[in-house]
């Protein structure tokens, strides 16, 4: 079991990481043409989110790794998997589709049970 929740916990890191990384070195306008739905967002909003996405990846290999407070990973997993719910009501109210976040989401869940 600990090896697949770290399979998982390392695919849904790499995943927020090169997303927020993303958002975090692109300005708007780079972004718009293979994510859309930054135009109901401010630049400061889209760096927010890009910010709490690589911290959420960092928090959950990081803690869990070096046994350095190791309730912070099941912790992160919980934030990132609230942010893909809050996204797939954007992307759901924007008429896009939201399998990725649904997908997202259900990694997530599964760390924060199997690291409980």
């Amino acid at each position: 079991m600990n090896v697949f929740l770290w399979v998982v916990q390392g695919l849904l890191a790499v995943a927020f990481l090169a997303a927020g990384a993303g958002k975090l070195s692109q300005p708007k306008e780079r972004l718009q043409p293979r994510m859309p739905y930054v135009e109901d967002f401010s630049q400061q909003q889209i760096r927010g989110i890009g910010a709490l996405e690589v911290l959420g990846a960092l928090g959950l290999v990081l803690p869990w790794a070096t046994g350095i407070a190791p309730v912070l990973t099941p912790i992160a997993a919980a934030g990132l998997g609230i942010m893909m719910i809050v996204a797939a009501q954007v992307h759901r109210r924007r008429k896009e589709n939201f399998a990725v976040n649904l997908v997202l989401l259900a990694m997530a869940v599964v760390i924060v049970v199997g690291r409980i």
